[in-house]
């Protein structure tokens, strides 16, 4: 295994598991919004473009979910927690 192939494998990793934690914080989103960058530049490395600007696009859309969804909340708790 390659360290490109190692790099893509960490970035995918970390963009289902940010993914699967976006509901308990909104920080998550924005590490979500990340490692779609770091999977960017995977693509582009590996010579497939089309995944690297479908991943920069993915990125600007966690980006704006974020930045709309980090409003906090009057207890001073992260407004998507859920308890």
């Amino acid at each position: 295994m390659t360290a490109l192939s190692l790099f893509g494998l960490f970035a995918v990793s970390v963009m289902v598991v940010c993914y699967a934690m976006e509901s308990r914080h909104s920080g998550f989103i924005l590490a979500f919004a990340a490692s779609c960058l770091l999977a960017s530049v995977y693509g582009f490395l590996q010579g497939a473009w089309p995944f690297g600007a479908v991943e920069v696009i993915w990125s600007a859309i966690a980006i704006r979910r974020w930045w709309t969804t980090k409003q906090i909340a009057p207890n001073g708790r992260d407004s998507m927690r859920q308890i």
